[in-house]
Formats: structure tokens, sequence, C-alpha cells
């Protein structure tokens, strides 16, 4: 059951947040999004944030040196 819990969880959270990325960025929105210079392989990831459900920030350097983190960039067409 637990088991089942926790997939439920991820299935909705990254169902979230792709819906929350359809709204744009909040940060960085004078940056070209096809400017692929911007992040090289192998580099630190630029901080950023997002708002969780409970509507508190969530950002990507409260987690750094803390947790592993994955990051998956869905590039949609619709």
């Amino acid at each position: 059951m637990r088991k089942i819990s926790l997939a439920f969880s991820l299935l909705l959270l990254l169902i979230v947040s792709v819906s929350y990325a359809q709204l744009g960025p909040k940060d960085g929105a004078g940056l070209s999004p096809t400017d692929i210079e911007r992040v090289k392989v192998g580099s630190q990831a630029p901080d950023f944030g997002l708002e969780g459900m409970d509507g508190k920030e969530i950002r990507l350097s409260d987690y750094r040196g803390k947790k592993s983190v994955v990051l998956v960039f869905y590039r949609g067409h619709w």
C-alpha cells in the first residue's frame, strides 16, 4: 500500500509540475529559450524556484549539498 501511495504521489507531482510549467517562468523571463549556451554539460545547475502545492516557493538551492535532485526537462508541443 505504501508503494502505491508513493507512486501516486510522484505521478501527481509530475502532473502538477508539467501543468505549472505551462504558465511560463517567473524568473529569467528575459532569457531566450533557444540560447543553448546558458547551461553547459557538467556545469552546476542555475538556481530557480517553483511554487509548491502548498503555495510556498521551493528553490533548487534549498537542496544543494543535502539531497540528490533529478531535473527532467520535457519539451512538449501542443
